[in-house]
């Protein structure tokens, strides 16, 4: 089992950045595979970014390559997304997630029915 624990979110003005930290514990993060989601009000759950469990492999949604940048350290136990020139429509609630993957695995889902560990979300509000 393993326990998620966002943090870093809050209120920034249109241009600013954030970075966002989750947290594991209950299990070691090396060897899971870490992906960030985010969902609006009355909107569906949206990929945002993943990295595989070694973080050799990273993969992004299209629309946010550029301004969004995840990144991980297994020996803290802790993804990061670090997120630049913000916009309004970046606001939303962040949750990050976990799926155990083989050793040496590239692999890191852009399908949230794919992670099996998930926390509870960090809220991000971007003001005009």
């Amino acid at each position: 089992q393993v326990q998620l624990v966002e943090s870093g979110g809050g209120f920034v003005q249109a241009g600013g950045s954030l970075r966002l930290s989750c947290v594991a514990s209950g299990r070691t993060l090396s060897s899971y595979a870490m992906g960030w989601f985010r969902q609006a009000p009355g909107k569906e759950r949206d990929f945002v970014a993943s990295i595989s469990r070694s973080g050799r492999n990273t993969y992004y949604a299209d629309s946010l390559k550029g301004r969004f940048t995840i990144s991980r350290d297994n020996a803290k136990n802790t993804v990061y997304l670090q997120m630049s020139s913000l916009k309004p429509e970046d606001a939303a609630v962040y949750y990050c997630a976990a799926v155990n993957t083989p050793p040496y695995s590239a692999n890191a889902p852009r399908l949230s029915d794919d992670y099996d560990y998930w926390g509870r979300g960090t809220q991000v509000t971007v003001s005009s």
